[in-house]
């Protein structure tokens, strides 16, 4: 059976046989829960907590009657199918109740791979349509949002959100086939514009790099007009292909009969204009292939999911410097990251599964204080007074 619904079931279980165990369960939401019927009973539990239900303040004595029927009577106004045999066969399904943290955490884990694999399904879908209709606006903003969830799901995982080690690989897939089409034409255009009016190179150089370019050929051509102007050379056909040589690029076969062909065209379009039609395109690749990275990280479940967030960050890295050069080229300022899409209520739920590690108290963990050295303190009073 799934480990993350015999987590959900050991949850509601564990509440049902000892109500006070709702008071470990702070950072826990109802939403965390993937089956629909659990989340209104967690609801519900939190609801009559809420308003003082007698069973939470019974220490000595059995769980009254009372909590499970109320609890169902509350669940069942949200949800169809709950009956008083399924409430008491979740208490069944708790191994041990003051376990309750741990199983808490399960569910939260199983919440947080569920969540940013949703948000990457839909920045990969968003990313398709902008392939589409030309418009990156809307990936843009989920990229955002995405962003702004693993904000929100960082601090409840009780951790800082932080790009992962580059040690740590992230999964690398092909670009669509269906995303570089009509792209060449655009680079190539652009490749003829800079080689007919090298002075054009300037306005697309500060946030045009050769990446951008979907054909590497093209790329390639970027940098050699690029090392052509900082030097300071003249720019043509010959020396173009000159440079090109010097690359190692002439060793595949029609490269020389390529760069003649595009030299020769007379590059009437304005480099800026061509320029951000390949980065937008850019724009638009990377960020479905950065989407369909992190659902494949989603997919291994060895990663926990501190470096689950971590490693999705390292993975829309890519997006978000495009992201920025983008900005940069069409003169808008950078929006902030949207507002987290799970909201924060209070201190006790933004730490999260930090419960994980204090099983046998009741009182919330607090990671303990690093102890200063006296050296480190001198150290960085002489540096201050050395500025």
């Amino acid at each position: 059976m799934n480990p993350l619904l015999l987590a959900e079931r050991a949850v509601l279980g564990a509440v049902l046989l000892e109500p006070r165990q709702l008071e470990r369960l702070g950072w826990l939401r109802p939403e965390d829960f993937e089956r629909p019927a659990h989340a209104a009973l967690f609801a519900a539990f939190r609801h009559l907590a809420d308003i003082g239900h007698p069973a939470l303040d019974q220490t000595d004595r059995p769980t009254p009657l009372s909590w499970v029927n109320d609890s169902l009577d509350a669940a069942s106004r949200k949800v169809r199918g709950l009956s008083p045999a399924y409430l008491h066969a979740l208490a069944g399904y708790c191994p041990r109740s003051d376990h309750a943290p741990v199983y808490g955490r399960m569910v939260l884990d199983g919440a947080i791979r569920r969540h940013v694999l949703q948000h990457a399904r839909r920045l990969h879908q968003t990313a398709r349509a902008a392939a589409l209709v030309g418009d990156p606006s809307e990936a843009l903003q989920q990229t955002n949002v995405l962003v702004g969830t693993l904000d929100d799901l960082a601090r409840r995982w009780g951790i800082t959100r932080r790009p992962a080690s580059p040690s740590r690989a992230v999964p690398v897939v092909p670009v669509p086939a269906e995303l570089t089409e009509g792209v060449e034409e655009d680079e190539r255009l652009l490749l003829a514009r800079l080689a007919d009016h090298p002075t054009s190179y300037e306005e697309v150089s500060p946030w045009l790099i050769s990446e951008d370019f979907a054909v590497p050929l093209h790329g390639s051509l970027y940098r050699c007009l690029g090392a052509l102007i900082h030097r300071a050379e003249p720019v043509d056909g010959l020396t173009l292909l000159w440079e090109a040589q010097r690359r190692g690029l002439l060793d595949e076969p029609g490269v020389t009969e390529y760069v003649a062909a595009v030299c020769s065209e007379p590059g009437a379009a304005s480099a800026e204009w061509l320029g951000e039609r390949v980065l937008r395109a850019s724009l638009i690749r990377t960020t479905a292939q950065v989407a369909r990275s992190i659902q494949e990280l989603v997919d291994d479940s060895r990663h926990s999911p501190g470096h689950l967030i971590g490693l999705t960050l390292t993975a829309l890295a890519p997006a978000e410097h495009i992201r920025s050069r983008w900005h940069a080229a069409t003169g808008h300022a950078r929006q902030p990251n949207g507002p987290p899409s799970l909201s924060t209520t209070g201190v006790t739920r933004a730490n999260g599964a930090l419960a994980r590690s204090r099983l046998g108290s009741h009182r919330p963990h607090r990671a303990p204080t690093r102890p200063t050295s006296p050296t480190a303190d001198s150290e960085d009073r002489t540096r201050r007074l050395t500025r």
